[in-house]
């Protein structure tokens, strides 16, 4: 069980259940692959041993790099500083326009447990100290499905005094999100769409457990912002885009929601890059819903990648790309009304 964790040793996964007809119910995420022994779930790293379930790429780093946080998006969360980065192979989603399916995309025979360079937690953090970050990221890939590995190094990170963040899917079960309540400080959470239609067809999942989880993850005191990829003809109508808003809106106005621009990837190269207009289009629909922040990226001119005061209006965090150029924030606070903004500052 995930409670007993600690107990368990590198790489076992500690996280099912056994079900009456012989399985071990994998309880990661919410897809709940039941396992017989030696089958693999659909994530591709999770494998059934005897009686546990254990992962195959603990501590198998596939991918580090140092970026900017505002490139998870997160733009409430120490702007302007750098964030550690880290996968390993592996996704429980099968999304047709993956921007990293190199990685994301296993087969269910791939030896993952030999993939990439085996990097202890103790050397993560190292790295991330010595590339000048003030938190480790998990993410490229849904870390969801590294859990143990990603908990270990959240642990080493907090204990060094670095910030947790992960970018993820937000397909991961309730107890997932308490034991990341612990160790996790913020997350951002895809939303591809508000249709369950979308999901099944291009995700290969369902939609309620994100919704689930975002709100899941606002109540247990993880910073939470959420990204939506607008998709030309697919998830971009005015009606969608407005569900989308207020339900965010109805968690809390102050998630800060990310509608970013599409580029033709992987399996699903038909539709268009994301217009401008429709990217404008979309930040309106956020803030006449009363969401306070909403940006648009991924398109260069598009605008809206400020964060301005709820209060007065005042410009205080003005981005190029994933640059902060300006900041007249004064400790948290609107430096011309002295209002609150809500997130985790410098």
């Amino acid at each position: 069980m995930i409670e007993n964790m600690k107990n368990r040793a590198a790489g076992s996964a500690g996280c099912w259940l056994p079900q009456p007809d012989g399985t071990l119910e994998c309880i990661l995420c919410a897809h709940g692959c039941r396992l017989r022994d030696g089958q693999r779930g659909l994530c591709g790293v999770r494998v059934r041993r005897d009686d546990a379930i254990d992962s195959l790429v603990y501590g198998r780093v596939v991918a580090e790099h140092v970026d900017p946080i505002e490139k998870k998006p997160l733009f409430h969360v120490l702007p302007g500083s750098l964030s550690y980065s880290i996968a390993t192979y592996g996704c429980n989603f099968r999304c047709l326009h993956c921007q990293n399916a190199s990685i994301s995309q296993v087969s269910r025979d791939m030896a993952v447990e030999v993939s990439g360079i085996f990097r202890k937690p103790e050397e993560i953090i190292r790295a991330a100290l010595a590339g000048g970050c003030r938190s480790v990221s998990y993410t490229y890939v849904e870390p969801t499905i590294f859990f143990e590995y990603a908990y270990d190094c959240c642990v080493a990170a907090i204990n060094n005094g670095l910030k947790n963040i992960f970018v993820s899917n937000g397909y991961m079960t309730k107890e997932v999100v308490a034991k990341l309540a612990q160790v996790l400080t913020a997350i951002n959470i895809d939303l591809k769409s508000f249709s369950d239609a979308f999901y099944k067809k291009i995700c290969g999942a369902r939609v309620q457990p994100v919704l689930d989880n975002i709100a899941r993850c606002r109540e247990a005191g993880i910073w939470v912002e959420v990204t939506t990829l607008l998709i030309p003809g697919m998830n971009d109508d005015d009606q969608e885009l407005a569900q989308i808003a207020s339900f965010l809106a109805g968690i809390d106005r102050s998630i800060p929601w990310h509608v970013s621009g599409y580029h033709p990837a992987y399996r699903m190269t038909g539709p268009p890059p994301t217009p401008e207009a429709t990217l404008r289009r979309a930040r309106q629909i956020g803030l006449d819903q009363g969401l306070h922040y909403v940006y648009a990226g991924n398109r260069p001119g598009s605008g809206g990648e400020d964060t301005s005061c709820p209060n007065c209006g005042f410009l205080l965090i003005e981005r190029q790309g994933f640059r902060v150029t300006v900041n007249r924030l004064k400790a948290g606070a609107c430096s011309a009304c002295n209002q609150h903004l809500t997130g985790i500052w410098l």
